[in-house]
């Protein structure tokens, strides 16, 4: 028995289109529906007999095709040659029953919606795993997801929550699953099915919301990498205690920016166009080659800034990475490859 979407707080990708859109699409059908049937009629009038005259005119003939139309057949014009009956059975029939199937096509949408909804949300359970899960899908949410689409990461495999559901319905129009709910809830995270993500950001409006709902997402996933924003640099130590991998600190990182900008534009720039992925240069990790083991950091195409190595960040400076290991990850910054 499926539950429905509304209950679940789960809202698939979908289009936006308003009901006075769907309301004109509906009547714009049943008036072609019209006009078909008057055509059919209209072009074998002496197939048809009126009662009140024995004549039937193109007026008659509308009025014949309103009245059949809708089922209401008063009997006073009715078709009396066999061709007419034949396109009776075979067009007029079969375009009344579709014309009722318009009218009732609210009902219907809204029964058919619910059952393709809810073996949607049934087959993206089933397999949904392994993927990132985005918490707070204002400003800084937004961007995230833009930055993950262009690292090519696909949107089948982001899922939004938000307790906001007007929130959740443009993440659903931008292509992403959205989960309506308080991302300090387990409940609602489980939605998003967070036991299984690999990835976890979390971008609410307030920092001790952050701290909340880093520790629920901690507690229901253990080994996935927590990425948080706080706005004050004193809330940093309670979010990683709570259970974050890293926290960006979103009102220091603006304001570094700008007495970046102030004093060198170009190296702004040049930050701004690390963060844009696709367009100049871009930083990126990667997990060290078997050729490289055992050797000395090298600088080629790809420019080394970092190395990664048992979760600590050293500079390819430092000498303690004059030789790589196979555990190592490198921080790079290289230009994209051109997308033909």
């Amino acid at each position: 028995m499926y539950e429905d979407e509304t209950a679940l707080g789960v809202r698939m990708p979908s289009a936006r289109r308003g009901p006075l859109r769907a309301v004109l699409r509906r009547m714009a059908i049943a008036l072609a529906m019209l006009l078909a049937m008057f055509a059919l009629v209209a072009m074998d009038l002496d197939g048809y007999h009126d009662n009140a005259d024995g004549e039937v005119s193109l007026l008659d003939a509308l009025y014949y095709v309103t009245v059949s139309i809708s089922t209401t057949g008063y009997g006073d014009i009715t078709p009396v040659t066999p061709a007419a009956r034949l396109v009776n059975i075979v067009a007029v029939t079969p375009l009344r029953i579709a014309f009722l199937v318009v009218l009732v096509g609210t009902t219907l949408e809204v029964l058919t919606k619910r059952t393709r909804d809810a073996i949607l949300i049934d087959r993206w359970r089933a397999r949904l795993h392994d993927h990132t899960v985005i918490i707070g899908y204002g400003t800084k949410g937004r961007a995230a997801s833009r930055t993950l689409l262009e690292n090519d990461l696909p949107k089948e495999s982001i899922v939004v929550v938000d307790p906001d559901p007007v929130v959740i319905q443009e993440a659903a129009s931008d292509g992403f699953v959205g989960v309506v709910g308080d991302g300090t809830r387990s409940h609602v995270l489980n939605r998003a099915k967070i036991g299984d993500a690999r990835k976890i950001i979390i971008a609410t409006r307030r920092d001790d919301t952050t701290a909340l709902v880093t520790l629920t997402a901690r507690s229901l996933n253990a080994g996935a990498t927590i990425v948080a924003a706080v706005r004050e640099a004193e809330n940093d130590p309670l979010v990683r205690q709570s259970g974050a991998d890293v926290v960006i600190i979103s009102a220091e990182a603006a304001g570094r920016m700008l007495g970046v900008a102030t004093q060198s534009p170009a190296v702004s720039s040049l930050i701004e166009d690390l963060l844009a992925y696709g367009k100049g240069l871009d930083v990126y990790e990667r997990a060290i080659q078997p050729t490289e083991v055992g050797k000395p950091l090298v600088q080629g195409e790809e420019l080394v800034v970092a190395v990664v190595r048992d979760g600590t960040y050293l500079t390819y400076t430092d000498p303690e990475v004059a030789t790589l290991r196979a555990s190592d990850r490198l921080v790079l910054i290289q230009s994209p490859p051109r997308r033909e």
